[in-house]
């Protein structure tokens, strides 16, 4: 077993009785630089071979550290560096959810609509993350939340909790990549979709092939061309409206809120707003993979702050500010968020091919294409990630620990790659229909795995409390604490019965539709089935781990005394003003 690993779990029977967390320290390190270069990079035969041991790239800090602690490490390598991490945090979950999913949203709800879910969506989601910053720093384990899940709360939990968010991002891959397929016959129908898809998808393969590098580097360039064309996107926005468009154009003269008045902030009224939430969950989907990656950067307390801090600014900046600038220039009845299909519905496509900016429709439909290849590669990251920690801790076969020399959790991420050629259902006459079950499985699966952070974080904190320890020796604290991530629960908790309106009294029908319904809301009956055979299998018990048993040590990283700690931020405090900010704002 590696770090995090647990044994097969308790019997239930005795309420005080925990599963602890037992770790085999490897025999020997493995240091993958007397490697050849070509291995590193997974292009030898020998790279594709298990990896002897960890690579001990994880080191325990503090004078309280067990000298022995660093050896307690995932078989993953350390690959990751700082700017990978915060690329992830900024811009890897923008795709098709911002780019094209919006305009569903705004026809649905309306600028007034899609602005306050998205911010309430936002408020929940810097919660969490800041709430997954405060543990993934102290233990970057395998597996992230899904890990912190099974130690915190409840094995079963953390069981159905991990299956979830595996079956998610398995069946999100295919979609994507068909996804990618349709965008690309915006320049041409000539080539038959299929073969589109298969191009894709041996894209993401050759990506993986140099895993998580290859996997880090792509998410770095696409994340700044992503941001990059928001940015555009909206100074062009802000010209348009105040009316610098072209001579013939509706942007001819001032615009300004003339469309939040007719026709109106609100499309469909509070029914209209309920049914924009999803979408808006949906669009930050990916987030959490800055948990998931911590295991795989060197130096999590001085990386994970920056990436944490850097979803504000993705949320305030990227998100909001463009939701603002497609409500004050598309109204909520234009024809195309009617009619269209594929990127034909993307208000970003909508505004500049209204506005007659020559050659951008181009270049935001080459950014969706990329941004839908992203995320396809990011699907089978996590995907492969936590069920390498899922075979760690004993909950899935053990043939999926296997990690080879270049770091790649192989037989994982061959689990996950294919689970891609289910794309070729589309080509089929019922494909469409198939995948719309498909996707209804996992559609509130993000909102699920967000309230399993929340529901760690806050065991975290009762268990670090009631063992006598104090927050001043986390080297990160939430910036909420335990009140964040109630607030994150209460409004997944919202969110979750908003949905379960929309399903039972469909926005556009006024009576029950059992398809729509089901389509609307499978996902919660597929997890508490995924719990109930969690706890048949497991037989532990169904309640939460009393708080004094939670194990606080096992993968612990950070063992700073409540002295250092306030050593450390005294030194820190005595920096110039300017120096300070700065450190509020984007790092630690």
């Amino acid at each position: 077993m590696v770090e995090g690993a647990l044994p097969a779990q308790t019997t239930g029977g005795d309420s005080e009785k925990n599963v602890q967390a037992t770790t085999t320290r490897p025999e020997q390190t493995y240091d993958p630089s007397k490697e050849s270069r070509w291995t590193r990079l997974g292009l030898s035969l020998e790279s594709f071979k298990r990896a002897p041991g960890s690579t001990g790239g994880l080191k325990a800090e503090g004078e309280q550290a067990d000298p022995l602690a660093a050896s307690v490490n995932p078989l993953l390598q350390q690959k990751l560096k700082p700017r990978h991490l915060n690329m992830i945090a900024m811009g890897g979950s923008i795709g098709t959810g911002l780019f094209v999913g919006v305009g569903q949203a705004l026809r649905n709800g309306g600028p007034g609509g899609v602005l306050i879910a998205w911010s309430v969506i936002g408020v929940m989601l810097f919660n969490i993350t800041q709430a997954l910053g405060e543990m993934s720093i102290v233990y970057p384990v395998s597996g992230g939340f899904y890990t912190l899940v099974v130690r915190m709360v409840n094995p079963a939990l953390g069981i159905a909790f991990g299956y979830n968010y595996i079956l998610s991002w398995c069946i999100v891959f295919p979609l994507e990549i068909t996804s990618a397929a349709i965008t690309v016959q915006y320049w041409t129908d000539a080539v038959p979709i299929g073969a589109w898809i298969t191009i894709f998808f041996l894209l993401v393969v050759v990506v993986n092939v140099f895993g998580s590098l290859g996997y880090a580097e792509e998410e770095f360039f696409s994340s700044l061309l992503k941001i990059l064309v928001v940015a555009i996107f909206v100074i062009i926005g802000i010209v348009m409206n105040c009316g610098g468009g072209p001579s013939g154009s509706p942007y001819e003269s001032y615009v300004g809120g003339k469309y939040f008045q007719d026709p109106g902030a609100f499309a469909n009224g509070f029914k209209g707003v309920c049914a924009v939430f999803v979408t808006a969950a949906f669009s930050f989907a990916g987030t959490e993979l800055v948990g998931i990656a911590a295991t795989e950067t060197p130096n999590p307390r001085k990386s994970m702050p920056t990436a944490v801090k850097g979803t504000f600014w993705r949320i305030t900046c990227l998100y909001l500010t463009s939701l603002l600038i497609i409500g004050l220039n598309i109204p909520y009845d234009e024809p195309r968020l009617l009619g269209g299909s594929g990127t034909g519905t993307s208000p970003f496509v909508i505004l500049v091919d209204k506005a007659r900016i020559g050659g951008l429709p181009h270049l935001i439909n080459a950014t969706i294409c990329i941004s839908v290849l992203s995320i396809g590669l990011s699907c089978v990251y996590a995907g492969s990630r936590v069920l390498t920690a899922l075979a760690e801790t004993g909950f899935a076969p053990r043939c999926f620990t296997m990690v080879d020399k270049s770091g790649r959790p192989l037989w994982s991420v061959v689990f996950v790659l294919a689970w891609g050629l289910l794309a070729y259902i589309n080509l089929a006459s019922s494909g469409a229909t198939i995948f719309t079950w498909l996707t209804a499985i996992t559609g509130l699966a993000t909102l699920i795995s967000w309230f399993g952070i929340c529901l760690a974080h806050l065991r975290f904190r009762a268990a670090w409390r009631a063992q006598g320890k104090s927050v001043e020796e986390l080297p990160f604290r939430a910036f909420f604490g335990e009140l964040g991530s109630w607030v994150g629960l209460i409004i997944i908790t919202l969110v979750f019965i908003a949905q379960f309106y929309i399903a039972l009294w469909p926005l556009r029908g006024s009576s029950l539709d059992p398809t729509f319904f089901f389509q609307a809301y499978l996902t919660a009956p597929v997890f508490l089935v995924c719990l109930v055979l969690a706890w048949v299998w497991k037989r532990g018990p169904i309640w939460l781990i009393p708080a004094h048993a939670i194990d606080l040590d096992t993968g612990r990283k950070s063992w700073f005394t409540v002295e250092e700690m306030r050593a450390y931020r005294a030194e820190r405090r005595a920096a110039p003003w300017y120096v300070r900010m700065y450190r509020i704002l984007f790092t630690n």
